[in-house]
């Protein structure tokens, strides 16, 4: 039955993260986030390392030493700055991150809270997401400016809470939208 558990879980945060999309204008983003998820090539991976606790992809990296579901994972959803990793075209550093759009940083955002909220239960607070992202921000390679606005966001949403990292994000967006028209006109 871990196939159902699994099922429950990636739908459980699909929908949650479907409901912080559309609360900050990300209609698209939140209809297809992480569709990937239910292909056989992530979907049976994570029903049989499924634990209830945490990522099935980390228990199959643990097994393996990488996980196939992961890399399938990252290269067709563009909220991950992993999607977003390239060539520098120099020895030192060989792979940089390239600038994320705002609205897949927003939607990067929301899905870590969504993963905690997810996964820890009752024990998530607003300031999870910050605590988990910290954990492994020395293995990032984003963006300077994306990992700002990350960065950013996770402080608002631990300091001051879930409605006013949301406001930030909301205005984000529409900045970017009205930069893009801007930019578009001329």
């Amino acid at each position: 039955m871990k196939w159902a558990e699994h099922f429950c879980t990636i739908t459980k945060h699909k929908l949650l993260v479907m409901k912080y999309c559309f609360s900050v204008g990300l209609y698209r983003q939140g209809l297809l986030h992480d569709l990937s998820k239910y292909t056989p090539t992530e979907f049976l991976v994570g029903a049989k390392y499924y634990q209830g606790t945490r990522s099935p992809n980390n228990a199959e990296k643990e097994e393996k030493g990488y996980s196939s579901s992961w890399l399938h994972h990252k290269g067709r959803n563009k909220h991950h700055f992993e999607y977003w990793l390239d060539y520098s075209g120099k020895k030192d550093p060989i792979f940089i991150g390239m600038k994320m759009p705002a609205c897949y940083v927003v939607e990067m955002f929301l899905d870590r809270i969504a993963a905690c909220k997810t996964y820890q239960k009752q024990n998530y607070t607003q300031k999870s997401p910050l605590l988990y992202y910290e954990n492994s921000k020395a293995y990032h390679v984003m963006h300077p400016t994306s990992q700002k606005l990350l960065e950013k966001l996770l402080h608002i949403l631990a300091e001051q809470g879930e409605k006013k990292a949301l406001c930030y994000a909301k205005k984000t967006i529409k900045q970017e939208r009205k930069q893009s028209l801007i930019k578009r006109k001329h």
